[in-house]
């Protein structure tokens, strides 16, 4: 972390919001593609690897646990996720994926990955690697 960071060029903030837009397009249309909005898609991503409660969901999602509810309501009913007792709370649910999630999460990434690398494919070799040193230290944050 730089000890005196300087402030953003303009330059700089409309280029991340433009990339925003254009990442967002893609999730969106990758999402629909599939019959899936995007927080569905992102429910699905964050339950690749882990098998979190509502509350967390919720937090993680910056949303109230009704809101929750009704998104992960709408994925077990179509079978992407699904509720299971937790272990050191029965009052608790944990939410995890199923394998029909997993597979239509995997068709989807494919599909997200060819088209955000065909937008960083762009830059050379030497640029993408500056590229993957900034983004990860500006998501570290």
């Amino acid at each position: 972390m730089v000890d005196d960071p300087s402030p953003a060029r303009p330059e700089i903030i409309d280029g991340l919001v433009q990339l925003s837009f254009a990442v967002q397009t893609v999730l969106a249309d990758a999402a629909s593609a599939h019959d899936l909005s995007v927080p569905q898609l992102r429910l699905l991503g964050v339950l690749r690897d882990r098998r979190p409660g509502m509350l967390e969901l919720a937090t993680f999602f910056g949303v109230d646990k009704s809101s929750m509810t009704g998104l992960v309501d709408r994925a077990e009913q179509r079978g992407l996720v699904r509720r299971e007792p937790a272990e050191h709370d029965r009052r608790s649910v944990l939410v995890s994926i199923t394998p029909a999630g997993r597979t239509l999460a995997t068709e989807v990434e494919t599909v997200v990955y060819r088209r955000i690398s065909g937008l960083v494919g762009r830059l050379s070799a030497r640029d993408q690697k500056g590229l993957e040193t900034l983004v990860t230290r500006l998501a570290a944050q």
